[in-house]
């Protein structure tokens, strides 16, 4: 029979680094409109799941697809614009 070993030394060996980065949580904060507008979205879709299918929940999809490019594009935008070096030629 064999005896099962815990690891709990092994995982707790590294507590200190199971908190995010400071540069991970500013790669979240850059990203959470994007997160939101996908949160809005998913919204929209389930509440439009739950009854027949009308021009409102047509419209209420269309606008939040639209916030989620809108999101991804400014987020983009922003990305771009700090990882290249001088302004704009």
């Amino acid at each position: 029979m064999k005896h099962i070993v815990t690891v709990q030394d092994a995982v707790t060996a590294f507590a200190d680094f199971i908190e995010p980065t400071d540069a991970e949580l500013d790669a979240i904060e850059l990203e959470s409109p994007v997160i939101l507008a996908e949160v809005d979205l998913l919204d929209a879709q389930i509440k439009a799941m739950d009854r027949p299918a009308n021009e409102v929940d047509a419209r209420r999809i269309r606008r939040a697809r639209n916030r989620v490019l809108a999101a991804r594009r400014d987020v983009a935008n922003r990305t771009v614009g700090a990882m290249l070096p001088g302004g704009a030629a």
